[in-house]
């Protein structure tokens, strides 16, 4: 393939970002453009290195096996003006608090969110909802078949993530998926097996 034919490839990939708003599966990008799986990885691979290392206004953001054209994260605050935005309102204590045990755990019922806080989270799980944070994925297999909630490609984008595997390693987690608390209520540092 000449210089030619991927320059007119990578404008066609760039064109479908654009024109779509939010994330693109590379499969759907594949279909539309008659390309193999790998030749659409590189050339997004490619639009991803351009944007960020010539320093343009844009960046190409992988989400998994997705990917969407967003605004550079500096220039947040220019933005902010030019459309008169209000900065997003910050996410409180317990809202992170559901968020992190969703995140880690999911799929989950708000049921073991509530166990795990100690406390009703329904306004809180409601609220991350709203801002597309988490969703149903599901209902649970038992008596009353509770909704199930996992995290949302709107959540890795607000967080920086390309997957769920980027999460750091939380403290105080053991192999089971069980946290270890201090005789305190404090999460426990993890150490190595080993000692």
């Amino acid at each position: 393939m000449d210089n030619l034919d991927m320059k007119e490839i990578e404008a066609t990939v760039e064109s479908i970002l654009f024109a779509s708003g939010e994330p693109v599966a590379i499969d759907r990008i594949c279909t539309a453009t008659e390309l193999d799986y790998n030749t659409i990885k590189a050339v997004l691979q490619r639009l991803m290195d351009y944007y960020s290392f010539e320093r343009r206004g844009i960046r190409l953001v992988r989400m998994e096996d997705s990917y969407q054209l967003c605004s550079a994260p500096e220039y947040a605050d220019t933005i902010r003006k030019a459309f008169e935005i209000r900065k997003p309102a910050k996410l409180s204590q317990p809202a992170l608090e559901v968020l992190t045990i969703i995140a880690y755990y999911q799929p989950t019922t708000r049921a073991y969110v509530d166990q795990i806080r100690g406390v009703d989270s329904s306004y809180t799980v409601g609220l991350l909802l709203d801002r597309h944070l988490i969703e149903e994925c599901g209902r649970l297999q038992v008596p009353g078949r509770p909704h199930l909630y996992r995290t949302t490609k709107t959540f890795l984008r607000s967080f920086h993530l390309n997957s769920l595997e980027d999460l750091p390693e939380m403290p105080g987690l053991e192999a089971d998926g069980q946290l270890r608390l201090d005789e305190n209520g404090g999460l426990v540092e993890n150490v190595s097996s080993g000692e």
